[in-house]
C-alpha cells in the first residue's frame, strides 16, 4: 500500500511517498481502508516541531480522515467489516494516521457514519469538531453534552468564525439550539459564517465591538469559544453573562494573556482552557456521540455553500497539503486517498 511518511521534524520536504505491507488490527483495534484524509494545524505543526524528538522511528501523518473497515481485531464487537466510519485522534500516541491507504486504529478511536454522510463530511469532522463540542459543554451549568435544543436559550459567541473549529462551533451551537454570534475579519468570511449559520456576525478590529456584541445581547453572552485569549480577554469579560464559560483553545496572536480580575469575578467568570489530546476518554467519547447525531440531523454540512470551503490533494501531494494549512488557507484542507469504488 501507498503512505505518506516522515523519519525526522522539519518542513514538508521531509514527508514521502513509500510503499508498505499493510499492518494487522491487533486486539481492540480495526484497520480502515482511507478515503479521505483531513489536514489539522497539529498535523504540520507535529512534524515542523524541532524542540520536540521523533515520537517513533517513522511517523505516517494526519490524525482525522474516514473509510471504511477493512478488518477488525480480537475483542471488538462494534463493528464489521463494510462498515464507513469517521476517525479522530488516529495518529496520538502511534506511528500510523491516516495519510495512507490502509490504517490501523483503536476501535474507540472510529465511529460509526449514519446513512448518507458523505466521506468530505466525515474526514471533516475529528479534531476540529471535538474541540468546538468541548468548548460547547464546559459551562458551570451545563449541558455537558450537545443535543438537538440542548442550548436553546442561550447565547454562544464563536471568535473566528471562518476556521474549521469555529465553523463546527457555529453549527453544532445552532444545532444545539443557541443564538450565535460570531467575529470574523473580512467581509468573505462574513460570508462563510453567516453560511455556517450564525445569527449576527461582527467585523473586527472595531473600538465600538463589545457594544456591537451587546446590543445583539443584551443579557451578556453565556458562552465564548475562544481562539485568541491574547486578543480578546478585555472584550469576553466586558460581554460575557453572570457565571459565563470562556473556552479557549489555540494562542492566537500571543501565548499569554491578561484578563479584568475584578469584572472576572463579579461576574463567577469560567475561563476553561482545552486540548483535545488530554481532554480525556469520557469526553472524547461524548463529543464522538454527539457529533454523529448532529450529523445523522444533517447539522454538520462542508463546502463552500455551508461555510466551510474544501481544497482537495491527492495523496502524493500530502507535503503541499501541509503548506495549505500552514499558510492558513480558508476551510478545510483534504486529502483523497483513494475511490469510494476503488
Amino acid at each position: 500500500m501507498r503512505a505518506i511518511v516522515y523519519a525526522s521534524k522539519g518542513d514538508s520536504a521531509t514527508l514521502t511517498l513509500t510503499e508498505r505491507e499493510k499492518a494487522e488490527p491487533g486486539a481492540d483495534e480495526v484497520r480502515v481502508r482511507i478515503l479521505v484524509s483531513g489536514v489539522n494545524p497539529t498535523d504540520w505543526k507535529a512534524r515542523a516541531s524541532s524542540g520536540a524528538p521523533m515520537p517513533f522511528d517513522e511517523v505516517v501523518p494526519n490524525q482525522d480522515g474516514a473509510g471504511i473497515v477493512d478488518a477488525v481485531g480480537d475483542g471488538v464487537t462494534g463493528f464489521k467489516v463494510g462498515d464507513r466510519v469517521w476517525l479522530f485522534l488516529a495518529a496520538h500516541q502511534r506511528p500510523t494516521g491516516t495519510a495512507q491507504e490502509f490504517t490501523v486504529v483503536p476501535a474507540a478511536r472510529a465511529v460509526r457514519l449514519p446513512e448518507g454522510i458523505e466521506f468530505d463530511v466525515a474526514a471533516s469532522l475529528g479534531v476540529p469538531a471535538m474541540t468546538a463540542h468541548r468548548a460547547l459543554t464546559v459551562h458551570e451549568f451545563g449541558p455537558s453534552r450537545l443535543s438537538s435544543g440542548s442550548l436553546t436559550g442561550r447565547t454562544v459567541l464563536v471568535h473566528g468564525g471562518a476556521g474549521a473549529v469555529g465553523h463546527a462551533a457555529i453549527q453544532l451551537a445552532v444545532w444545539a439550539g443557541a443564538t450565535v454570534l460570531t467575529t470574523v475579519s473580512s467581509d468573505d468570511k462574513e460570508r462563510l459564517a453567516r453560511a455556517a449559520g450564525a445569527h449576527h456576525v461582527f467585523r473586527y478590529p472595531d473600538d465600538r465591538l463589545a457594544e456591537r456584541i451587546l446590543s445583539a445581547a443584551p443579557d451578556g453572552v453565556d458562552q465564548i469559544v475562544e481562539v485568541s485569549p491574547a486578543m480578546n480577554a478585555e472584550l469576553d469579560v466586558t460581554v460575557l453573562a453572570n457565571h459565563g464559560s470562556i473556552a479557549f483553545y489555540a494562542n492566537d496572536k500571543g501565548e499569554s494573556f491578561t484578563a479584568p480580575i475584578m469584572a472576572s469575578f463579579a461576574k463567577n467568570a469560567r475561563w476553561q482552557g482545552l486540548l483535545l489530546y488530554t481532554v480525556g476518554d469520557e469526553a472524547m467519547a461524548a463529543a464522538a456521540d454527539d457529533i454523529t447525531a448532529a450529523l445523522a440531523d444533517g447539522a454538520l454540512p462542508v463546502g463552500a455553500d455551508a461555510g466551510l470551503p474544501l481544497t482537495w490533494f491527492s495523496l502524493d501531494e500530502t507535503a503541499a497539503a501541509h503548506d495549505a494549512v500552514e499558510s492558513g488557507v480558508i476551510g478545510k484542507v483534504l486529502i483523497r486517498v483513494a475511490s469510494d469504488d476503488a
